[in-house]
């Protein structure tokens, strides 16, 4: 029987001691703790080189590299020189390979978990292997090299700059007065530095030891990257509210292995110097004996993604509510807003609100933020296309460093241009304007509407209602995609559009999907439109008249998804008997925290769902963009939205959400319309019973 020993400058009530069969050999193995003294570590390799077969030592590794420079540690050198007579390894190379193996583990498993993340390695130089993997996944990395090895109160912001510092800290460090770096002030600035970072960070990177002094500020909702965590040491993470521990230690025979003593193991078993074991080695042990990575969740499994979502300034109204514009605003004269107003479409993007408490019923959690560019439409409109992608792509480069995996493009923003196709390329993140969800969202809200109007009765089969809808620009991007969902739910469909071949071809292709749907074409929306129960104008028209609403029905549902809208207000206001809906707005899932963006609490318009939902679901992908809309994902956003918690909260018209009083307004002024135009001409209406 061979034995093997690890000695861990970790606490000693951590022992333990066992025996068993490793590699075809019968090993063993005890591990020591020496509560971070190096004197009686060195005791203990000097009892044991005398006693033991091979020796782990539980430090940092006495040789590492960055990039093309190597570098020794010299307190853990000068521990392993002093084992002559036997093996001893620090467990590097087997180190690196564990704790790669389990990061690259959690970003297949949970699926894009560190894409984008913030991560904090206390040292990148020691973990260089490991923040090159993390490298794949994400840009926001840092790295506390200078800041605890020279007190820099600074981050290092790349790998090249991590490779930069690690080829000259030695030389600095070494020509330093000794004891400079360790004085109560030093330490307590450190301290506070590195605080700061974590408490920003979603990931950290660290010894686990390193972690015990800190609390909920610095690690609550993080993910910890780490190696060899105890119970003990889990229970801590749990009381401090971590997320998620990746641990690369692998736990055998009833223990949590150090990689240094599982190397030690596999040393003594292959009867091999360590420099002896090649890579290949590494990988045919962990495969024999079927090791994973342990993926530790304190308070039980908990996933949160991250998004960001783009605003701007509907008017100057906006600026009321801006610090410190807010009193220049309330004190300035007209002349000087509009100046105002001209300058902070120049002015560089900021975050308005950081949005928390979102909680779909899958578990999932998501957190954002609201980033405001600062340009109204009227300045959006004056500019070119290129003035704005530049201010959303400073947008998508501050999401990024906030660590959001997906942004989504609110209100004019999704529509200069080419509807965000330019800016999904250009960002680094990927990026929806939200348009699928919108579609879909205005949809939803026309049947409500029409349900709580009453006006219309219920088909055979009692579910749906019947009744005829028409399609105003039905061969536009959205159109279609209206068409094809109505033409599921609605008695007839009328598709409206002055492209007369393309109606055709949208018509014979709605029928392969729908065969029992009834169609009808026209180039005019006049034509049918006093007999529509609900009518879907999505134009192009850029304020050109798509219909005379003085025809309408009363008691008509009108959706205008055309942006700029088909309908001003003041068309809208001509006709208080039919309800015009802008948009469907969507009761989101948990108790949310976020500032006033105009809704009730817990709403958000569908284009900010649309980005929610992805983010929930994990989609970091480019979704909707540019003007050619899928109707596959118009069906398959609101499919993601029910699974997520999604509900339909409000319906809002070119004046802001109906209230139930709004819509009994309308039904009243509706069935009145219709008894006025079914009354001979010369009679009065019959008077009702009292």
């Amino acid at each position: 029987m061979k034995t093997v020993v690890g000695i861990s400058l970790g606490a000693g009530a951590r022992d333990f001691a066992f025996e068993a069969g490793f590699l075809g050999r019968r090993l063993r193995v005890s591990r020591l703790g020496t509560n971070g003294s190096a004197a009686r570590a060195l005791k203990l390799l000097a009892h044991w080189e005398n006693h033991a077969d091979a020796i782990g030592v539980g430090v940092v590794k006495d040789a590492y590299s960055v990039g093309a420079h190597r570098f020794v540690e010299k307190e853990s050198a000068r521990l392993t020189a002093a084992v002559t007579r036997v093996p001893v390894t620090t467990g590097g190379r087997l180190a690196d390979i564990l704790q790669e193996w389990a990061v690259r583990h959690v970003q297949s498993r949970l699926g894009s978990y560190f894409s984008n993340a913030k991560v904090l390695f206390f040292s990148g130089a020691t973990q260089w292997k490991l923040a090159q993997a993390m490298g794949e996944f994400t840009t926001n990395l840092e790295f506390a090299d200078p800041l605890l090895q020279l007190g820099v109160p600074k981050m290092l912001g790349s790998l090249e700059a991590l490779e930069l510092y690690a080829a000259g800290a030695s030389v600095v460090a070494d020509g330093l007065p000794e004891g400079l770096l360790d004085t109560a002030l030093a330490r307590r600035w450190k301290r506070w530095v590195l605080r700061r970072a974590m408490q920003e960070a979603t990931v950290i990177v660290a010894p686990v030891h390193a972690l015990d002094a800190f609390g909920l500020e610095e690690l609550a909702g993080k993910t910890i990257v780490t190696a060899t965590v105890s119970d003990e040491r889990l229970a801590h993470f749990r009381r401090k509210g971590v997320t998620l521990v990746v641990d690369g230690s692998p736990e055998r025979f009833g223990h949590v292995l150090d990689p240094s003593l599982l190397d030690a193991m596999v040393v003594a078993a292959l009867g091999k110097e360590p420099d002896d074991i090649l890579e290949d080695d590494y990988l045919e042990i962990i495969t024999r004996l079927k090791l994973e990575p342990r993926l530790l969740w304190p308070g039980g499994e908990r996933r949160v993604n991250r998004f960001a979502f783009v605003i701007h300034p509907l008017s100057q109204e906006y600026f009321k509510n801006v610090k410190p514009i807010e009193m220049l605003s309330r004190l300035s004269p007209p002349v000087l807003m509009d100046a105002v107003e001209k300058a902070m479409a120049w002015a560089p993007p900021f975050v308005y609100s950081h949005v928390t408490g979102i909680r779909s019923p899958q578990g999932v959690e998501a957190e954002g933020w609201l980033i405001s560019v600062g340009g109204t439409p009227r300045e959006i409109m004056s500019h070119s296309p290129e003035f704005t992608y530049r201010r959303l792509l400073d947008a998508a480069r501050l999401a990024r460093r906030l660590g959001a995996q997906i942004m989504g493009l609110g209100a004019f923003t999704k529509v200069v241009g080419d509807a965000g196709l330019t800016v999904a390329r250009r960002a680094p993140l990927p990026i929806t304007t939200g348009n699928s969800y919108s579609a879909s969202g205005a949809l939803w809200a026309a049947h409500d509407a029409m349900r709580r109007l009453g006006l219309v009765k219920p088909a055979r089969d009692g579910q749906r209602l019947a009744f005829k809808a028409m399609v105003v620009g039905a061969t536009g991007s959205i159109g279609s995609v209206c068409a094809r969902l109505l033409a599921m739910v609605a008695e007839e469909v009328y598709l409206v559009s002055p492209e007369t071949a393309k109606l055709l071809s949208l018509k014979g292709s709605i029928l392969k999907e729908t065969p029992d749907a009834k169609l009808f074409l026209s180039s005019r929306a006049d034509r049918f439109v006093a007999g529509m129960d609900m009518i879907v104008t999505a134009t192009s028209g850029a304020g050109k008249r798509v219909l005379d609403i003085m025809k309408v029905k009363p008691g008509c549902v009108i959706t205008d998804v055309a942006r700029p809208l088909d309908l001003p207000p003041e068309e809208v206001a001509r006709r208080p008997d039919v309800l015009v809906i802008e948009s469907g707005e969507i009761l989101l899932p948990g108790q949310v925290s976020m500032k006033n963006i105009g809704l009730p609490p817990n709403v958000a318009y569908a284009c900010l769902a649309e980005t929610i939902v992805l983010a929930l679901e994990g989609r970091f992908e480019n979704f909707t963009v540019g003007r050619a809309i899928e109707w596959e994902k118009v069906r398959e956003i609101y499919r993601l939205g029910l699974k997520h918690g999604m509900r339909l909260a409000a319906i809002s018209g070119v004046n802001g959400p109906f209230s139930a009083a709004d819509i009994r307004r309308v039904k009243r002024l509706a069935l009145a319309a219709r008894a006025r135009a079914h009354t001979p001409a010369g009679k009065n209406p019959p008077k009702r019973r009292r």
